[in-house]
């Protein structure tokens, strides 16, 4: 629907209620190996988006997967960038916001969440929760944003499904509801029964990257025990007796408030399961939801558009050297060619070539709605963070950075493409790839790298070379802790001078102190109770970061 169109068709509140309501908004998290490139492909294949499923590691003729789009993912067979999937699904528009795989990357994930308003988690039926899981779960939890979880790998030999609900309550304080039940796992797994209806589906395998054929019978069908083993069954039943007992009720509002988690069994590998998990998905999903601004709650449904950028990216397209920044619409209708402000700025920007984005692939969008996100031109003007509007001014809270483990100094042994160096760090750098420090001695112009881990440093090697023709080398620095000073340079200079730690500045000229471990940490700590330290960077409002 144009936006002409949307304006002869009826009142605003109107189009804008009807297009919140059918929008569905999400984010998948999980610990490396989970499965969540693969259950992203499925629920595109399910969805209608794709006609086959690709594989995160393709042999032959087997096509690779739509959301590792970058050279280097398709290479190493992981998720390294967020991507965002726009389809639509029993008249449902879906914004799927898949998020990198590799733990190195956290920060991008970080930054995704910030734009989804549910989380689904994806669990190895083998290995339960697992470290990643955990850290993004708390931000999550932070965030209050509802979390459904899918138990993956179930054709694999397993943990006890009672087990792992009972480990998603005692360790995450989150209440499982399990909206179906499995029948057999391993190279037993026959189907799941949905406790809701209590309805039987049995699934059998399909042709590699095809829809799994589905069989629907009632639970007291005769027929079932014809199709099942008898013991498997049974067990089934004897379990799903035993949740009975247990009394807990599946309530949606302790759902949106994430203190109730829906779960699901599949495998996302022989597509078991997937579809009956995306109609119940659909179904219990939180629609856009009001946002946090510096004018309090924003509701979705006020007339001004608005959005903040909560992702950029450089060369998607590498034949254009574009830049692209993800915007996540939170009120009103974005129609093309529209004029908003820039909060940070002041200045007013026309928004001539917005994008809607499945994974690389990008088509012109003429209007979008709370809960989509589209891409716009990036020539140098947004920041992540920034916030765009029309009519009375609305500034997001931005999103912060995290405390970086690993160090290192960025040499550019070619003098010659100093123009290239410079280029493609300031870009990677805007986008979030990686964070950049700046030793204080100003003679000294090599920057540092700051990473959560070592494969973000080499993918920023390896985009420097292939995108800008630029080699480099790192020299590792040996500090493995980063704290900003709450106080500024002025709360540094009472102190005076400071030993076993070294101080630079990040791209907003703030202090930061590294350490080569958190026993030196402790240890300024005792000697200067009086300097504040953060792990976490407040956000800049207002004021350019530096360039190289």
């Amino acid at each position: 629907m144009s936006g002409s169109q949307a304006t002869t068709d009826g009142d605003l509140g109107q189009v804008l209620a009807s297009a919140v309501s059918r929008r569905r908004n999400f984010a998948i998290i999980s610990h490396p190996d989970a499965g969540k490139t693969t259950l992203t492909e499925k629920l595109l294949l399910y969805g209608g988006a794709i006609q086959q499923a690709g594989a995160v590691k393709a042999r032959g003729e087997q096509r690779k997967v739509t959301s590792d789009w970058m050279e280097l993912e398709k290479q190493r067979g992981i998720s390294i960038t967020s991507t965002v999937l726009q389809f639509d699904y029993n008249a449902i528009t879906i914004n799927l916001l898949d998020t990198p795989g590799h733990q190195d990357f956290s920060e991008d994930t970080y930054r995704t969440l910030a734009a989804a308003d549910n989380a689904v988690m994806l669990e190895d039926a083998a290995k339960g929760l697992e470290p990643q899981t955990r850290k993004l779960f708390e931000v999550c939890r932070m965030r209050e944003i509802p979390i459904f979880t899918f138990i993956n790998k179930m054709d694999r030999p397993g943990r006890e499904p009672l087990t792992l609900l009972d480990e998603i309550e005692s360790e995450l304080g989150l209440t499982p509801w399990a909206v179906n039940w499995p029948i057999g796992s391993g190279e037993q797994f026959r189907g799941v029964i949905d406790r809701r209806t209590k309805e039987v589906v049995l699934f059998s395998r399909a042709e590699r990257g095809k829809q799994a054929s589905e069989q629907r019978l009632s639970f007291d069908d005769p027929a079932l025990r014809e199709l099942v083993e008898e013991e498997l069954l049974d067990l089934a039943i004897e379990e799903m007796e035993f949740l009975e007992a247990a009394g807990a009720e599946l309530d949606i509002e302790m759902v949106h408030a994430g203190e109730l988690t829906p779960v699901f069994f599949g495998s996302a590998m022989t597509n078991f399961g997937v579809r009956p998990f995306l109609d119940a998905f659909l179904e219990m999903a939180q629609r856009p939801i009001a946002r946090s601004s510096s004018d309090g709650l924003v509701d979705p449904l006020r007339e001004g558009f608005s959005g903040f950028v909560f992702k950029l990216q450089a060369n998607m397209d590498p034949r254009h050297r574009d830049r692209v920044a993800f915007v996540r619409i939170c009120s009103g209708r974005f129609e093309k060619d529209m004029t908003v402000k820039h909060a940070r700025t002041g200045k007013a920007i026309r928004l001539s070539r917005p994008q809607k984005l499945f994974g690389q692939d990008r088509a012109v969008v003429e209007d979008a709605y709370p809960g989509d996100v589209i891409g716009l031109n990036n020539p140098g003007m947004f920041s992540i963070g920034d916030t765009l509007y029309v009519g009375s001014k609305v500034e997001y809270e931005g999103i912060p950075c995290f405390s970086p483990e690993i160090f290192s100094w960025l040499r550019n042994p070619n003098p010659s493409a100093f123009k290239n160096f410079r280029k493609g760090v300031n870009e990677l750098r805007e986008e979030g790839a990686v964070q950049i420090l700046y030793d204080i001695d100003e003679s000294k112009r090599d920057p540092i790298l700051a990473a959560v881990g070592q494969l973000q440093l080499e993918v920023v090697q390896h985009r420097l070379e292939s995108e800008y023709g630029v080699e480099t080398r790192l020299e590792p620095m040996g500090f493995q802790v980063a704290r900003w000073i709450s106080g500024g340079w002025a709360e540094l200079e009472k102190v005076g001078r400071i030993f076993n730690c070294k101080t630079v500045r990040d791209a907003w000229n703030r202090p930061v102190l590294l350490f080569k471990n958190e026993w030196n940490l402790n240890q300024l700590r005792e000697d200067h109770p009086e300097l504040e330290l953060s792990s976490v960077a407040p956000v800049v409002s207002g004021v350019e970061p530096i360039s190289l």
